[in-house]
């Protein structure tokens, strides 16, 4: 990455930059995904992934907890969890007749919710508690959680039977909802040469742990850099006519009448503005530019938008309206 005259020349975004490259390395074929993450924990927000089994999606999150100061929990959703086993639970002392906290995986920096859809309700109504509202109430007591905090969870787009779709009001509180697909020829042999290397160097104890480069304090000043981006107010004006082109779709793309039933709400318009300026503070500029708005409106939009029963059958995605108001709104 070559900075301009304009970049961000700062040692956070150097430490960004080298956590970047170590993914990218590590995780072979998703560069996507890896800079999603990264713009979720600069933006303060959450990943949802979409993806079918063993496209790295655990992997990702993984390498990224290595680079990071903090504690990293992997935790299964299955439809017998119970809320307390996210947020912990109080435990009698019969030695002195109190009560004590055991704080339950939701008190982790990272949280990797795998296959959070086979969840029941209840559970996913913790989540959305600690994600939305970054505490965890038990009981009468709420305890704040650790900063930062990411979740990233997944979800399996192909087996639906024990699944309890989540609900528009938890999907709002994704950031992104990312959709990873299969890797090209030539980078699943990069990823077979890539494993029977790290195999051979587990079965040798010659493996190594990568040292941290994201304490808390760089990625605050990270946060804080991101938010001091600058977006002209044309810029701005252009982000909010995509959102509202979202709840009045007809207007900007006539072919769109009856295509959707919920447009996107004013979260999605925060997720896109923090989302664009933490990918341009990325690739070292200082400002934001349409193409930095174009490159995440399908992962902060698709899951906020709602079809009708007409645009399903029709074959229609949330995708192919994001592309459609993409294309039809006039860039400043």
């Amino acid at each position: 990455m070559t900075l301009s005259d304009d970049s961000v020349g700062s040692v956070e975004h150097t430490a960004f930059a080298e956590v970047r490259q170590r993914l990218i390395s590590r995780v072979l074929g998703q560069e996507v995904l890896i800079e999603r993450m990264l713009v979720a924990l600069l933006a303060d927000g959450h990943v949802l992934v979409e993806g079918a089994p063993g496209l790295a999606k655990t992997s990702a999150i993984k390498s990224l907890a290595q680079c990071v100061d903090g504690s990293f929990h992997r935790i299964q959703f299955t439809p017998d969890l119970l809320p307390s086993d996210l947020t912990g639970t109080d435990v009698y002392r019969p030695a002195d007749g109190s009560f004590q906290f055991q704080a339950g995986p939701l008190f982790n920096n990272l949280l990797l919710a795998d296959e959070i859809n086979r969840a029941p309700a209840k559970v996913q109504s913790a989540l959305l508690e600690a994600m939305e509202e970054r505490q965890v109430t038990v009981g009468k007591t709420s305890r704040p959680l650790a900063e930062p905090f990411l979740v990233m969870a997944t979800q399996n787009p192909i087996e639906q039977e024990g699944t309890y779709p989540l609900p528009e009001a938890q999907l709002d509180r994704f950031m992104m909802h990312v959709e990873v697909g299969h890797p090209p020829a030539e980078i699943e042999h990069e990823i077979l040469k890539l494993n029977r290397a790290i195999a051979s160097d587990t079965l040798l104890n010659t493996s190594s742990t990568p040292p941290t480069v994201l304490d808390s304090d760089t990625i605050r000043a990270a946060r804080s850099q991101v938010l001091d981006v600058h977006m002209s107010e044309a810029l701005e004006k252009y982000l909010v006519s995509l959102i509202i082109a979202t709840r009045e779709p007809a207007k900007v793309v006539p072919d769109l009448d009856g295509m959707l039933r919920l447009g996107a709400s004013p979260r999605a318009t925060l997720s896109l503005d923090r989302g664009s300026r933490a990918l341009a503070w990325l690739e070292g500029r200082n400002f934001v530019q349409p193409p930095d708005i174009h490159a995440i409106a399908a992962d902060v939009l698709r899951h906020r938008l709602l079809l009708t029963f007409e645009a399903q059958a029709a074959g229609v995605t949330t995708g192919d309206v994001v592309t459609a108001i993409l294309e039809a709104v006039p860039v400043p």
